[in-house]
């Protein structure tokens, strides 16, 4: 099947979602609000209102009380709050297939995973045992790579039977799966609204109980969200996100069961084709996979499928536009093949013939490639 030249389909959704319909007229409708939420005039009572209805809104939908519903710029900075805040006094241990947003914010032991990519409990037990100071152990609730689910329930568990606090990042979950934060165990979850069909911008750190008074603000401002985050909130991007948590999480069901046949007929030809499906005897988010194509890199891959009319990925887009090595798949025990995946991670807007050409443009691309190679795909 091949590809109009001026046509283009998106398979890049853990990057961003194309934003829902919902959210954009959320965001018009907000937009057109002129106070400041901090003013006490009548017009700054108009965009507070709109501010704490959608406040209330995300924190119904993922269990928590409002006022524990921390306004961000995104998921990084709901993690980084998370981890400077709940870390503060504690050794912070993270797995080895955590997003860069917690990687860099002053992880003091990597946790290894299991060759699927499963964070290893054993592993964790022993960290946890190894030392009598307290922990913040942050954990992916699923992995924007490959989109392996972590049993984050189990693992609080043992956390906290050790004393050690947990911090989910679950920025690729949102929406895609169904859970809350106490139905977690966790003590905080970071969300962020572009992941299921908001705009950019915006995301929430979501806390357990009083934890909420452990957290300082990363800018001193003018005290708001409680003085947890300083700086006028974009609410016309709070609002869009609110919208499309409340949509995608309505109808995360049908999608999910969607995403799953057509991800499974995605995997099903990649490895036809010679490709190898990394996490698949994992749980994993309905709309992704990672097919690794040994010996063709992923930069020849996502260009000789952007030239066919495919948008796809290597990893993490939160590294300036670079092609870079998966420190993911590394961690999963691929070695030098970890630069030789790309991911395809299914948005709430695809159909059933868009997949059909994507599974006809891989192939043939997978083919291509291995020839080229010398018969190794």
């Amino acid at each position: 099947m091949s590809t109009p030249r001026d046509s283009f389909t998106y398979l890049d959704a853990n990057a961003s979602e194309p934003i829902r319909p919902e959210a954009l007229a959320a965001m018009t409708q907000a937009a057109q609000v002129a106070g400041n939420p901090s003013s006490v005039h009548r017009a700054g009572r108009g965009a507070r209102a709109e501010l704490e209805t959608a406040r209330e809104g995300l924190a119904a939908l993922f269990g928590v009380q409002a006022e524990n519903c921390v306004l961000t710029s995104g998921g990084t900075e709901a993690n980084v709050l998370a981890v400077t805040g709940l870390g503060a006094g504690r050794r912070v241990l993270a797995g080895a297939t955590e997003h860069d947003a917690v990687r860099a914010a002053g992880v003091a032991g990597v946790i290894a995973v299991r060759p699927d990519g499963v964070l290893d409990m054993t592993a964790l037990e022993r960290m946890l045992a190894a030392a009598d100071d307290p922990a913040l152990v942050c954990v992916m609730l699923a992995n924007n790579e490959t989109g392996v689910i972590n049993p984050v329930r189990e693992i609080a568990a043992l956390c906290h039977a050790h004393g050690a606090l947990v911090h989910v990042d679950a920025v690729q979950a949102a929406g895609r799966i169904a859970f809350t934060l106490d139905g977690l165990d966790a003590d905080s979850i970071a969300i962020s609204g572009h992941k299921f069909g908001g705009p950019k911008g915006a995301g929430a750190l979501l806390l357990a109980g009083d934890r909420f008074r452990s957290v300082q603000p990363l800018l001193a401002g003018g005290g708001q969200e409680q003085g947890r985050r300083g700086g006028t909130p974009g609410l016309p991007a709070i609002a869009g996100m609110a919208a499309a948590a409340r949509i995608a999480c309505a109808g995360m069901a049908a999608q999910a069961d969607r995403h799953r046949r057509w991800r499974d007929r995605i995997d099903a030809a990649a490895v036809a084709a010679g490709a190898t499906i990394c996490g698949a005897g994992a749980p994993r988010l309905a709309n992704t996979g990672t097919l690794l194509l040994p010996g063709c890199s992923a930069q020849t891959q996502i260009i000789a499928l952007d030239m066919a009319g495919y948008g796809v990925s290597a990893g993490s887009a939160c590294s300036s536009g670079k092609v870079a090595r998966s420190h993911v798949l590394e961690a999963m025990g691929y070695g030098e093949d970890a630069g030789c995946a790309i991911r395809v991670s299914l948005p709430w807007s695809i159909t059933q013939a868009e997949v059909d050409g994507f599974i006809a443009a891989y192939t043939a691309m997978a083919l291509r490639l291995g020839a080229r190679a010398g018969g190794r795909p």
